[in-house]
C-alpha cells in the first residue's frame, strides 16, 4: 500500500476505525470513541431484495422471521463471505457512526485477521471503498488487539496475544511493531455456540437456536471446573414429538460441550509457543500471554491456559473492544500506522 508523505489522517473527526468481525462490528470515531457495537447481521426480504434491518435489529429477527425474510451473516471466519451484504452493512454502520449525516467521505482503518489471502484482503478494501471510504488502511487484528490492550509492541521484546473472536482465534507473537509468528484458527465463539447446539440436540433431542446457545455460553460456559456449578432452564423444540419443551442444563454439561473447541484453541497457543524464537520466548515467560476478544470472557479460560502452558495469563481490560481501540489509536499515530499496516 502506498502512503503519501503527509498523513492522510489530518485531524478530521469523521475518521473511523472499524473492527469488522464475524459476530460483531465495532466502529470507533476519532474524538468520540466507540459509537457502534452491533451484531454483523443483515435481514433481507427475499421478495423485494430490500434490507429490512441491520445489526441488533436484524439479530432480534433470528429464528423469528417469515419465510421471505432471511437473516444473513455476511462475514464468515473473519472474512467476507457475502460481498454485497458486507458492503451494505458497512455503509449502514458508517452512516450510523455519523448520525446519518455524511458530508465528507471518511478515512478508515479496518482490521483483518492475520493469514488471510490477498483476494480476501482485496474484498475487505473494496467493500470499504464502495461504502464511501476515501482512504483505507488495513491492520491485522492481533496487532490492533495488542495495541488496544496496551502491550509495548514497539519494544524489542516478545509479546504474545491470543484474540478469540466470533469466527477466528488469532495468535501472534509481536516484537518491534512486527508480527514474528502468527497463526489463525477458524475456531472461536461461533464454534462454541454450534457445539452447544449439537450437544443439546444429541443429549436431549432438543433443538435450540443461535441466540439461546450464545446465552447459555455466557451464563454457564467455562473452560475449567468451577467451585459452584450452576444450572439454567432452556426452551427449544422437542425433536421427537415436535412440540416446545423446557429442560434444565448444568455448567458441567456445557463445559463438556465446549471441551473440544477449547482444546483446539489451547493446542494452537502451545504450537505458537513452540515456534517462538528462544530470545522472545524468554520475554514471554516474564510477560505472559494476553487474552482479548469475546472468547477471553469464557470463565476460567485464563486458569486453564495457565495450567497447560505454565505461563502467566492476563485478560485485557476491555477484551471485547481491544481490536477497535487499537485501530482507533492509529488515527492519531500515523507513524505507527505506517509500520503496522499491511499491503
Amino acid at each position: 500500500m502506498a502512503f503519501s508523505f503527509r498523513s492522510p489522517f489530518s485531524f478530521l473527526s469523521n475518521d473511523l476505525a472499524i473492527d469488522l468481525g464475524t459476530a460483531y462490528t465495532l466502529v470507533y470515531v476519532k474524538g468520540r470513541g466507540i459509537v457502534v457495537r452491533e451484531p454483523s447481521i443483515v435481514a433481507m426480504n427475499l421478495k423485494t431484495g430490500a434490507i429490512e434491518a441491520v445489526g441488533k435489529d436484524a439479530k432480534n429477527m433470528l429464528g423469528r422471521t417469515p419465510g421471505n425474510i432471511v437473516a444473513i451473516r455476511p462475514m464468515k471466519d473473519g472474512v467476507i463471505a457475502d460481498f454485497e451484504h458486507t458492503e451494505r452493512m458497512l455503509d449502514y454502520f458508517i452512516k450510523k457512526a455519523h448520525n446519518r449525516k455524511l458530508v465528507v467521505r471518511p478515512r478508515i482503518v479496518i482490521c483483518i485477521p492475520s493469514q488471510i489471502t490477498q483476494v480476501e484482503k482485496r474484498a475487505v478494501r473494496d467493500s470499504a471503498y464502495r461504502a464511501k471510504a476515501s482512504y483505507v488502511a488495513m491492520i491485522e487484528e492481533p496487532m490492533a488487539a495488542a495495541i488496544g490492550a496496551g502491550m509495548p509492541i514497539t519494544e524489542p521484546t516478545g509479546n504474545i496475544i491470543v484474540d478469540i473472536g466470533g469466527g477466528t482465534t488469532d495468535i501472534a507473537v509481536i516484537s518491534m511493531a512486527g508480527i514474528v509468528y502468527s497463526r489463525t484458527v477458524r475456531v472461536a465463539g461461533n464454534e462454541m455456540d454450534e457445539a452447544i447446539i449439537q450437544f443439546v440436540k444429541k443429549k436431549y433431542s432438543l433443538l435450540i437456536g443461535e441466540r439461546t446457545a450464545e446465552e447459555i455460553k455466557i451464563r454457564l460456559g467455562s473452560a475449567y471446573p468451577i467451585d459452584d456449578e450452576e444450572s439454567m432452564e432452556i426452551k427449544g423444540r422437542d425433536l421427537v414429538d415436535g412440540i416446545p419443551k423446557t429442560i434444565s442444563i448444568t455448567s458441567g454439561e456445557i463445559r463438556e460441550a465446549l471441551s473440544e473447541t477449547v482444546s483446539i484453541v489451547i493446542e494452537s497457543v502451545k504450537q505458537a509457543l513452540e515456534k517462538t524464537p528462544p530470545e522472545l520466548a524468554a520475554d514471554i515467560v516474564d510477560r505472559g500471554i494476553v487474552l482479548t476478544g469475546g472468547g477471553a470472557l469464557l470463565r476460567s479460560l485464563d486458569k486453564r491456559l495457565r495450567e497447560e502452558t505454565g505461563l502467566p495469563v492476563l485478560i485485557a481490560d476491555d477484551p471485547l473492544s481491544s481490536v477497535v481501540l487499537g485501530a482507533g489509536k492509529m488515527l492519531d499515530d500515523f507513524e505507527l500506522l505506517k509500520r503496522v499496516a499491511v499491503e
